[in-house]
């Protein structure tokens, strides 16, 4: 009797990107699944996707680079690839059974072979919100704990500056800071963003990035006595804007700079000598630095959650078929909240 063919909507590459991401650099198509049940012997994972992650940093990844990148560029009509929360269909590998569900890198489509599932995470509080995984409980929150604690290093008291603040990682680092006891300052493309940080994040002040004039006096106003740490997401005029209003030992933890990523030719900082006279400290990290503390960090913010310490804001678009207009909404600050796709609800 013949196998039932399974279908499998994915979402691919469809040409290199130059200049600001479209949907029409990407394309949604159906094939074949893989096949359901790992074969003997391998120690594979099938997966059905539950949730995937929409993250700036795959902007990178979709333009080609004669110079490798710190990850590999996408493949021209290969499925894109990100975090991802997934349930386990088959397994061969002796740490996974059918039924779990995990995080971790996966395809943007309905079901995905892992031929490294020593990469997944088991989720260990499924009785929170398991698309908490793409966001707070998974990569973002890995980030803004690491990057927070391991290379900010905060002391109470201290002035903290989050440049787009309500993305996903901004949002946990307000939180995280507010819980150190510092003064927490965020910057955000719109009026509505700009409130929800003071109102439901509990940020002390914020400021629309796009009505001010002038980056540094606007900084200087939120900051009259200057910056102790400085979480950058933005880079170019922003960091600029900064150098100048840091204290003496400040601290950069650069984890991202959204506003390069589109640019076909980055901008210059300028203010650089204030890393000088200033006698700073500018950090940059990845998410993969942290991965030895993730169950840790986990019971942390699980916890924090639990007990109405943090909050989290989510923007999910459903089906695959929605995914490219998803990813380009993180460049045009349209989106509120952590941005993913709702693949299967489960």
């Amino acid at each position: 009797m013949a196998a039932t063919v399974v279908s499998n909507k994915r979402v691919i590459l469809k040409r290199y990107v130059t200049g600001l991401v479209s949907e029409d650099d990407m394309e949604v198509v159906t094939v074949e699944a893989p096949p359901l049940a790992v074969p003997a012997g391998s120690k594979t994972v099938v997966v059905k996707n539950l949730y995937i992650s929409c993250d700036p940093y795959m902007r990178n990844r979709m333009t080609y680079h004669e110079e490798p990148s710190y990850v590999p560029d996408f493949v021209l009509g290969e499925v894109l690839v990100n975090f991802g929360v997934m349930k386990v269909i088959s397994s061969g590998h002796q740490d996974f059974k059918a039924g779990d569900l995990v995080w971790g890198i996966t395809g943007w489509e309905e079901y995905t072979v892992i031929n490294n599932p020593e990469t997944l995470f088991k989720i260990n509080h499924p009785e929170l919100p398991l698309s908490y995984y793409t966001g707070i409980l998974g990569m973002p929150g890995l980030t803004a704990f690491g990057g927070f604690f391991e290379v900010a290093k905060p002391k109470k008291g201290e002035y903290v500056f989050i440049s787009s603040a309500f993305g996903a990682v901004g949002q946990i680092v307000g939180q995280l800071a507010k819980i150190t006891g510092c003064y927490v300052v965020g910057s955000a493309g719109s009026d509505e963003k700009v409130n929800l940080l003071k109102t439901k994040f509990g940020f002390d002040d914020a400021f629309n990035y796009k009505k001010e004039l002038d980056l540094e006096a606007a900084l200087k106003r939120c900051f009259p006595d200057g910056i102790d740490i400085y979480f950058e997401n933005v880079g170019g005029a922003m960091l600029d804007a900064v150098l100048p209003n840091m204290r003496v030992a400040g601290r950069i933890a650069a984890c991202g700079m959204i506003s390069q990523y589109n640019l076909e030719q980055p901008e210059g900082v300028y203010n650089t000598i204030c890393i000088v006279t200033k006698r700073l400290r500018m950090q940059g990290f990845l998410v993969f630095d942290f991965y030895d503390k993730y169950y840790q960090i986990e019971e942390q913010i699980a916890g924090y959650l639990k007990e109405g310490k943090v909050a989290y804001t989510e923007d999910v678009v459903e089906g695959l078929d929605a995914a490219p207009a998803a990813l380009v909404k993180l460049f045009t600050s349209s989106s509120i909240g952590k941005q993913l796709v709702a693949v299967a609800r489960e």
